[in-house]
């Protein structure tokens, strides 16, 4: 037991706020050895602090060690680099116009700078589908309305990742494209039953997996016709709906635990226990690192007193290490 406690910290993927990491934030990256850390737009500013402070966390950590750098660059207004050659257009903009060729040729510059500067992991492609018009929480994010507008970008978009050296992340399963509700500020709700689910978004999904898409993260959504609880902490929905029936083997990440869709449940240890036992991999905090500390505490406390399944724990942390073997493959141009 007193290894895997040890390990916990891999787990955590957790951001900061300001233009600089915090002596707070870089002591507890060093003391938990946190799994890595997520770039926001402060940080960003410009490449040459985005690479200082990709150093100043690296240097916490032991020299043969792989923390994930991930960062939100989706293109539009979910870029966190600001301007060429990181900085591109929305998902939608691409989409409407079916400009794939273009999207190749802008993402792919933009993923060479991104791992130039020390950047491992982009928390994209945005594989739902815009079922929804009112949905401002994905508004200009999507590819598409249709499974056929979406698909070729969710692919293209993987697999220029890959050649380029980055891990991608296909978000949000199940599919949020159909929600009215915006997860960061309380539980989007989809009323479709399994039946209209596998003709749009677990197509989408289907492709970037077949693709090799190296993680997938869920979001604070709940199908009314899959199960009661919000897919974070839904044991159902990521053994049955994500692990058989996307046939994905690989890391599955929260959305930010700290959003107010997050809350029924409970406290921040409490939601980061329920989405471990519901069978996520990693656990993402954005902005608010004490938030991530106390979880972490928790979650070792709930580990030491069996409040979680060991057998849960060392799988999780099987497929993050497996997972960041990939962090040395070579780049390819």
């Amino acid at each position: 037991m007193a290894e895997i406690t040890k390990q916990i910290g891999q787990l955590f993927i957790v951001g900061f706020s300001g233009e600089k990491p915090p002596a707070a934030f870089l002591d507890f990256a060093a003391e938990a050895e946190i799994g890595g850390v997520i770039l926001f737009d402060e940080a960003c500013a410009t490449g040459d602090l985005t690479r200082q402070n990709i150093e100043r966390i690296r240097a916490q950590y032991p020299s043969d060690a792989r923390p994930f750098v991930a960062i939100d660059q989706e293109g539009g207004r979910v870029c966190r680099l600001k301007g060429a050659p990181a900085e591109y257009r929305s998902a939608q903009e691409y989409g409407r116009s079916a400009q794939l060729e273009a999207f190749e040729e802008d993402y792919q510059r933009a993923a060479v700078y991104m791992e130039s500067l020390g950047i491992n992991l982009n928390l994209a492609p945005v594989a739902d589908v815009f079922i929804e018009p009112n949905n401002q929480c994905l508004e200009g994010r999507c590819f598409g309305e249709t499974v056929e507008g979406v698909v070729p970008f969710v692919e293209a978009a993987v697999r220029i990742s890959k050649r380029c050296g980055l891990l991608s992340c296909l978000k949000h399963f199940p599919g949020l494209g159909a929600a009215l509700f915006d997860p960061h500020k309380q539980v989007a709700v989809i009323d479709y039953d399994e039946v209209v689910w596998r003709q749009n978004e677990l197509k989408t999904f289907v492709a970037g997996v077949e693709q090799g898409a190296d993680m997938v993260m869920t979001t604070h959504v709940r199908l009314k016709g899959f199960d009661d609880a919000i897919v974070t902490g839904s044991q159902r929905i990521i053994s049955l709906a994500l692990r058989k029936d996307l046939a994905f083997d690989g890391p599955v990440i929260t959305d930010d635990l700290t959003m107010k869709g997050a809350e029924p449940l409970g406290h921040m240890g409490e939601r980061a226990v329920a989405a471990l036992q519901a069978g996520h991999d990693i656990l993402l905090f954005g902005k608010d690192f004490e938030a991530a500390m106390r979880a972490y505490d928790y979650v070792i406390s709930a580990l030491d007193h069996g409040e979680i399944d060991e057998t849960r724990v060392r799988s999780a942390l099987g497929r993050v290490s497996g997972i960041k073997l990939k962090l040395d493959r070579p780049v390819l141009r």
